[in-house]
């Protein structure tokens, strides 16, 4: 990579850690990252959960898949957020109920995975000196949802309903809202469709970000 060859070394090497379930893929990012003279690899793992019991300094750059076993789509961003990393999703679900839930979710840039390894490591450090990092195509999502948030009528949620909400989009199940709120699951499912009519999300994903937008998640 003779771009990459080019770029000045930091004094400090950017440590990049990555979750992605896919062997192949996972041992190709891990060997662009290990070529790359400024950057250190850090942990590689399968899912949030084995990622999570890895050594991986805080402040890292972590490269994320969506689709994982386990902990995923937006709630997987939201997750390794709170550890404390700056994410950069790479993923092949690159349309705009993946890429929004993503960013508002705190991801700090969006890739999909037929990006080669130049720009891969362009994203990286990127965002590892704080900036966001977007193609221009996906860049203009954002902008649309923005500009429709701001248009679009005020969604308006009971108070149960913003509970049930939060639940769901903090990766609880439906028997598990039920138990925590002291309700039937059937009773659940009918908050969520008031949620669905409400909101127009039929998705978890758009669950997520719905919460995030309306200050229910952190």
């Amino acid at each position: 990579m003779n771009a990459d060859e080019q770029q000045p070394k930091r004094s400090t090497p950017i440590n990049v850690g990555v979750i992605e379930d896919h062997p192949l893929y996972r041992d190709a990012v891990a060997r662009v990252l290990t070529e790359a003279p400024d950057i250190e690899l850090g942990a590689v793992a399968d899912s949030v959960a084995r990622f999570a019991v890895q050594e991986q300094p805080p402040g890292s750059v972590v490269v994320l898949d969506l689709k994982l076993r386990g902990v995923q789509d937006a709630a997987a961003v939201l997750e390794v957020g709170q550890m404390g990393h700056k994410v950069l999703v790479v993923s092949a679900h690159a349309e705009q109920p993946e890429v929004l839930g993503a960013m508002q979710a705190g991801a700090k840039g969006f890739l999909s995975k037929d990006v080669d390894g130049d720009e891969l490591l362009r994203a990286i450090r990127t965002i590892a000196e704080d900036n966001a990092y977007v193609s221009p195509t996906l860049a203009g999502m954002i902008i649309q949802d923005s500009e429709d948030r701001h248009a679009g009528p005020k969604i308006v949620l009971s108070e149960r309903e913003k509970q049930v909400l939060r639940l769901v989009a903090a990766g609880e199940r439906d028997v598990d809202v039920a138990e925590i709120l002291n309700i039937s699951v059937r009773t659940v499912r009918s908050y969520l469709d008031r949620i669905r009519d409400k909101t127009g999300e039929r998705r978890r994903a758009g669950f997520v970000r719905v919460a995030i937008r309306e200050g229910l998640l952190r």
